[in-house]
């Protein structure tokens, strides 16, 4: 197991390598010119080439590449901005917390009520409670995230003025951007418990649980929710990802000074070392919580776990066992 561990963490490094050149190069030939941006309409050549050398953009493509890899490994340095001139790392370190607990927020409410109602759905299946909760799924699934959240901002914040539409500084104003964030998680929780769900209760060992005596709730604790976590531990990595990723939108839209509302201003004014930082740590974490998920898999399945053991290690065991059994027989002779 520590073995696989170490393999899919090795795996990580070529990934982010490789998203940081695609994202580099995007950045790169993208039309606009950062120093131009800053210096305005009104420059000389001199004054041109001076600020473009401050600003490490006077050298080739691969130059800069090189550069920037370099600092990145050597220095943790991800550069300054091009139009504040301040470090990327600093203004990510102040900024992360904001979007790290706006999102991990949300994950939690989304786990807390997609899997019981996907529970509730699957077991009073074709009742009344059931298609409301499937045709809720269905609604927020299809909606997009951005649509669903300037419905909200629109409804409760302008029209009926319940709530505040920008800001951070108040506990009211983190039940709109948590609200739009968690619907589009409960959702896939809620299909895909309910999916999972009908498939295990229909199985033999869960009739024989009943037919033992087992109260319903023991039932679906411990023996059908444990055979459903493969595949709802695939669903809630992925809507932790989407739930990140879904939080450019979020801050944007309503003015939350996080990393989201940092790129979205990045992409804005041409500020391209801000918008590599940000994609850069957005694909880290999502490369690890793919490997928290393939983890997981292994401790909820002893089955999948065994595929790691290291042969040499099973071989000595069996070795181990043969020689007991010809030395026990032995004895008996």
């Amino acid at each position: 197991m520590r073995r696989y561990i170490i393999m899919r963490l090795l795996w990580v490094i070529p990934v982010m390598l490789g998203v940081l050149v695609i994202v580099f190069t995007i950045t790169y030939y993208t039309p606009g010119d950062p120093v131009m941006a800053k210096l305005g309409a009104d420059y000389d050549q001199e004054q041109y080439d001076a600020l473009a050398a401050q600003m490490g953009l006077d050298k080739g493509f691969f130059g800069q590449l090189v550069s920037y890899i370099w600092n990145l490994v050597t220095k943790l340095d991800f550069g300054k901005s091009y139009i504040t001139n301040l470090a990327i790392k600093d203004e990510i370190t102040a900024r992360m917390p904001v979007s790290f607990g706006i999102s991990m927020t949300a994950f939690i409410i989304g786990l807390a009520i997609g899997i019981p109602l996907g529970i509730l759905s699957a077991v009073k299946q074709y009742s009344v409670i059931d298609i409301t909760l499937t045709a809720s799924a269905l609604f927020l699934a299809a909606i997009p995230g951005f649509v669903l959240a300037l419905l909200c901002l629109l409804l409760f914040g302008v029209t009926l003025r319940w709530l505040p539409v920008s800001g951070l500084t108040s506990f009211k104003h983190l039940i709109l951007p948590v609200g739009t964030s968690v619907m589009g998680g409960i959702a896939a929780m809620m299909r895909m418990t309910r999916t999972t769900m009908l498939e295990v209760i229909r199985q033999d060992y869960i009739r024989t649980a009943r037919a033992k005596g087992l109260r319903e709730g023991v039932i679906l604790r411990r023996h059908a929710l444990k055979n459903c976590m493969i595949p709802l531990v695939t669903v809630i990595g992925g809507a932790m990802a989407m739930t990140i990723m879904g939080s450019v939108i979020v801050e944007t839209l309503f003015g939350i000074p996080g990393m989201g509302l940092y790129m979205t201003s990045a992409i804005n004014s041409r500020d391209y070392s801000v918008v590599n930082a940000i994609v850069l740590i957005i694909a880290l974490v999502i490369c690890l919580l793919n490997l928290l998920v393939d983890i997981a898999y292994a401790f909820i399945d002893p089955r999948i776990k065994s595929f790691y053991v290291s042969p040499k290690k099973g071989n000595a065991n069996d070795a181990g066992t043969d020689s007991d059994s010809v030395r026990k027989a032995g004895g008996g002779a």
